[in-house]
Parts: C-alpha cells; structure tokens; sequence
C-alpha cells in the first residue's frame, strides 16, 4: 500500500495467475472477448471517479449489455470469492466508483437504450447507462422532459443518478432523483432479479424504491429505471443578478423563499468562478463583482412576469448592483451553459487538480458558510472557488491544488474536513447530492447515532449478507452487522481505501 498524504491509496492485490486467468475466462464467456478490459492501461483509467485522490485498480473490468449479463457476472463472482462494484460514467466525486479491495468492475455503459416511452401515462423506461441528457434529448419532441438535471448531465448515466440520489439546478422546485424515479429493476448481490416498483404512481407495500435509490450501490445492480416525466413548463424567466458582495447575493436567495416563491433555480457563482467562466466563453460577465446569481421562474406564462419583478425587487433591496434580463432564449441557454459547463473552466485558473465538496446548511446559514469557505481557503493557503445550488443551500466549494505534491493534498482533505465539519455544525449535512462513496465516512459517525448506524448496517446487511457488493462504503464498517458499541468507541479516520 502507498499513501498520498492523509488519504491511503492502495492498488488491488494481484491475484494468483490462475485464479486470475479462471476471472478473467468466465467473465469472457459471459460477455464475450470484446466486452472484457484486462490490460494494465485499461485498468488505469477506471481506478478512480471524479474524487481523483482515491484510486484502486480493478483486477478486471467487464462490460454487460443485458440484464442476464449482469446475474451471469454476479454469480461468477460469488462462487469464485471476488468482490465487484457497478459503475456509470464515473462522474462521482465522493469516490464511490473505486472499487476498494480490488475485484471485478462492472461498467455499464453498453446498456444505454431507451426502451420506451410513454408520452400518455408520462413514464420512461431506460437502462442504467443511458447519459442524463439524452433522455431530455429524446423527450423533446413530446414536450416532456427528465427533471433532475445535475451538472454533469452531458456525461452523467440514470445508473448513476440512481446510485447517489442527484440533485442539480432545477431540483429546488421539482426534487432530486427519487422523487422522479418510479420503479427500478435490481439484481441483488446473489444473482437475483428483483423489481422495486414499477410504471404506476404509487406501489403498495414498504418504499423499496426509495430505499435503493440513494444506495450507492451497496444493495445490488440497477439494470433498468422508470423514470417519470414531467411537462415542460409554457415560459419561462431567467435573471443574472450581480453582487457587490457574497453575503448580499445570499441573503437575496433566503428572502426569495422567505418571500414564497418557490424557484426553478437559483444558483450562485463566486467571483474566481466568473473569471475562469469569463475565459472560457466571453460571456460579459461583470469580473469585478464578488457574486452572481442565476434566478429562475417558469410555470404557465401568465403571472410569471409578476413573480419575476418580485424576485428582481428583493435582489436590489439587497443592494444588487445590477439585474439582468435573458430576452430570449439564446441568452436564457448562454447562462445555463456558464452554470453548467463551470467546472469544466477551471482549468483556466491554472491549478492541475480540484477537488469539489458538497455540504448543505439551512438556506439561512449560506453567509456563514460562506465566511468559513474563505477563511478555510486563507488558512490553508488553497485557491477556493465556488458555483453551487444556493436555493438548496447545497455549497459545492471547489479546492484547486496539485495532486502531485503530497502537502497541497493533505491541505485539501483538511481544509474539507473543516468546511464538511462546520456545514454539521450549522445544522446541515455533509452531502447534497454525490453521496458518501469512500471519502465522507467518517463523517458518519458525527452526523448518525450508534444505533442508526446499526440499523443501517442491518439493511446493508439484508441485501448485501457477504458485503461482496460494492465494498468499503457509506458506512464506517468493513460489512456485517457491527454493534453499536464497536461503533461508539471507533474513531473517526479517513477511510482505507
């Protein structure tokens, strides 16, 4: 095992050759030669997601198409003692993608048909690689679309969203994934097949969806989604505030709700954040403001102006410098661009690697977050920029530093560890939307009681009795049932990855 700085990063154990060699055969003869991945340059580029610190190597990487691809691969791994995990696009920024321990990665991608749509009864069915956007693609010419729309849409699978519960802009006022999700098609850690739900509104018996969604993939394999759609709103009107100052810009987003209006979006980027944005698309934004916000309205056309006004109304009485106005479309598209493609800019500021966060706070608690987020960055000596869901109070501070020098990468997972630390203390949580994965559990601990973690580990448990799938996350065990004393009187550590 090799370290870098405070997080451990272990490459997986090299299997005895012929065991190897037997993985490898069995996976081939399920999937075929051409969806198997074995070489060495392969292996690389699925040993980490977006959470770059942590990186394990899997002993193999296997592509399925089909569901009974995926009970063929699980049950090869059972009986031949491997671990494996299910991965989307790899966009996960909480290292839920690293497969811990090495083992048999199962990437999805292949699956990515819609296999239908139902514009009457307003579902979809989907498989787990289809990529966020082209399901809104599709549904265009219907009128209809997918709401949860997280940033990385352009590259992000339903799997996935499924995997994490994403969140993204418009989430304020339509929810996060599983409000969206109506059943889903599961392939449990022992081969089974299960469906959870399914095209109706409302399934009797235990919330079993909701329970698998948010999961991390620690309860099995979603081979197939519904999803439900939603109408596309008759207009809409979209806003750029500009602020002369952060607490100014979020206090504007409290008043907005306090006010009652309920948003489609309200999102903020911070002045480093407009810079690399500014460089990349000449947009004209103001660089010597120190925030703006992106303010949303849709619904039927008419009063929207109305509410508009009103939201335009409490930004200047909070001194906003300046509103402006998308006229048309092309300019409503130019802003929801630079909000989306922001982090794709931050190259630009010249750093080689970010790390981004993902506490929540009450909405009330964003100017205090703020202020820490900044005098975080200054005690640490880090570039801190920031772009994230402020209606949500979802901060998503975003750490720039060089992966290469260890004392930069520990200077980020302290510097986390203090931002993540005081969204806790401000009543609020340590993730949003990318989840737990491998770099937040020991936070667990600090935000779930002994017996809550129990109980946890017990439906983990139910679903997943050998821990063989997707090991090493969420929960700050190693699997089975831990007592809540073992729990209690373990310290909290950076897990072992």
């Amino acid at each position: 095992m090799t370290t870098t700085a405070a997080f451990p990063v272990a490459q997986a154990p090299e299997l005895p050759a012929a065991e190897h060699q037997k993985l490898v055969a069995r996976m081939r003869d399920i999937v075929g030669a051409d969806n198997v991945l074995t070489a060495a340059a392969d292996l690389t580029v699925y040993e980490c997601d977006g959470f770059t610190i942590a990186k394990t190597r899997p002993n193999v990487v296997v592509f399925p198409t089909t569901t009974e691809h995926i009970v063929g691969i699980v049950k090869a791994c059972n009986e031949l003692g491997v671990s494996f995990l299910a991965r989307g696009a790899g966009t996960s920024l909480a290292g839920g993608c690293v497969l811990v321990g090495g083992g048999v990665m199962i990437a999805l991608a292949r699956m990515k048909r819609i296999l239908e749509v139902n514009v009457r009864d307003r579902y979809a069915v989907v498989e787990p690689g289809v990529v966020n956007v082209w399901l809104t693609n599709a549904l265009k010419p219907h009128g209809l679309h997918y709401a949860p729309d997280p940033s990385s849409q352009g590259a992000c699978t339903i799997g996935g969203n499924v995997a994490t519960n994403s969140g993204g802009p418009h989430t304020l006022k339509y929810g996060v994934t599983v409000n969206h999700i109506l059943g889903v098609e599961l392939v449990l850690p022992d081969g089974r097949v299960v469906t959870c739900g399914g095209p109706t509104e409302d399934s009797p018996g235990y919330d079993l969806v909701g329970t698998v969604v948010g999961s991390e993939g620690t309860f099995g394999i979603v081979s197939k989604v519904w999803v439900r759609l939603t109408k596309n709103p008759e207009a809409y009107r979209t806003l750029l505030g500009v602020f002369e100052t952060i607490d100014d810009a979020t206090n504007t987003i409290s008043d907005i709700i306090g006010a009652g209006i309920v948003p489609a979006a309200l999102e903020l980027l911070d002045k480093t954040m407009l810079s690399a944005v500014e460089a990349a698309f000449k947009f004209g934004f103001p660089l010597d403001a120190e925030a703006v916000v992106i303010m949303e309205v849709d619904g039927l056309a008419a009063g929207l102006q109305e509410e508009a006004d009103r939201i335009e109304g409490i930004a200047k009485r909070n001194k906003a410098r300046e509103v402006r106005k998308a006229n048309t479309e092309a300019e409503r598209m130019a802003l929801w661009k630079a909000r989306k493609q922001a982090f794709g800019t931050i190259g630009r500021l010249g750093y080689p690697s970010y790390c981004t966060q993902d506490g929540v706070v009450p909405r009330t608690k964003l100017p205090q977050i703020m202020r820490h987020i900044q005098a975080t960055a200054k005690k640490y000596g880090l570039g801190i920029c920031n772009v994230f869901h402020a209606g949500d109070g979802n901060v998503h501070p975003i750490l720039m530093f060089d992966e290469r020098d260890p004392a930069q990468v520990k200077a980020v997972l302290d510097a986390s560890h203090d931002i993540l630390s005081e969204c806790i203390n401000l009543g609020g949580s340590v993730t949003g939307e990318h989840g737990i994965g491998v770099e937040k559990i020991d936070f667990m601990p600090l935000m779930f009681t002994p017996d809550d973690l129990h109980y946890m580990i017990r439906l983990r448990t139910a679903f997943n009795p050998d821990g063989r799938c997707s090991p090493g996350k969420m929960l700050p065990t190693a699997g089975g049932c831990a007592e809540p004393s073992v729990i209690a009187t373990k310290p909290a550590r950076r897990a072992a990855v």
